[in-house]
């Protein structure tokens, strides 16, 4: 059974940070770079509601069935945006990553790559999880094919599954991760590193 604790997680010039309420200023700036609030199919809040948002992140954490990080950037030192392990199914050793979004200025960049390094490593190495799921909304086609190119298996559509903020009703695009696939999916997603380091002249 996996057992989970708050702790920073750091490598490819990203550092995941236990989420807390003294990140509402920094984690509204984010947001605020390209109104991401306006894409209705996201779970990005709106500025005013930030706090509200990490008041109910942190309430999954105290519940047991989340584990909230913040993103930071280390060469600008700024937070970007935010991920969370969600739908913890300890007696499973499944847990699912997603409430993943980044300031726009930072999507396309190795941000997201990095992070999900880190959240499978941590997951399928030190956890020891069977499995890492991924959802997005039916709507959200560049978040599709983000896990997707992942290298994650589509499972499936559960139709009508879960509200939006707009107090619409979504369909659920569930993807996953099996631990014998994580060698491979590593080596893919190193290799997209690369890439980036090279095509940034870094």
């Amino acid at each position: 059974m996996i057992v989970l604790r708050p702790e920073s997680l750091e490598g490819n010039g990203v550092r995941l940070e236990p989420m807390a309420a003294s990140h509402e200023e920094a984690l509204a700036s984010a947001a605020s770079d390209g109104a991401l609030w306006e894409l209705w199919y996201t779970s990005v809040p709106e500025p005013d509601r930030v706090a509200a948002y990490i008041a109910e992140a942190l309430a999954g954490q105290a519940a047991g069935h989340m584990l909230p990080w913040v993103v930071r950037e280390l060469e600008s030192g700024d937070i970007v945006g935010t991920t969370r392990y969600h739908d913890i199914v300890h007696a499973a050793d499944r847990v699912e990553i997603g409430y993943t979004w980044y300031a726009s200025r930072w999507q396309r960049s190795h941000v997201n790559t990095a992070c999900k390094i880190l959240l499978l490593e941590h997951a399928f190495e030190r956890l020891g999880c069977a499995v890492v799921g991924l959802r997005t909304d039916n709507f959200n086609h560049r978040s599709q094919r983000a896990i997707e190119a992942l290298g994650a298996k589509k499972d499936g559509v559960v139709r009508h599954h879960a509200p939006r903020r707009d107090g619409s009703i979504r369909d659920t695009v569930i993807y996953s991760i099996l631990a014998k696939e994580w060698p491979d999916v590593r080596r893919h997603l190193e290799l997209r590193l690369r890439r980036h380091r090279e095509s940034s002249g870094a």
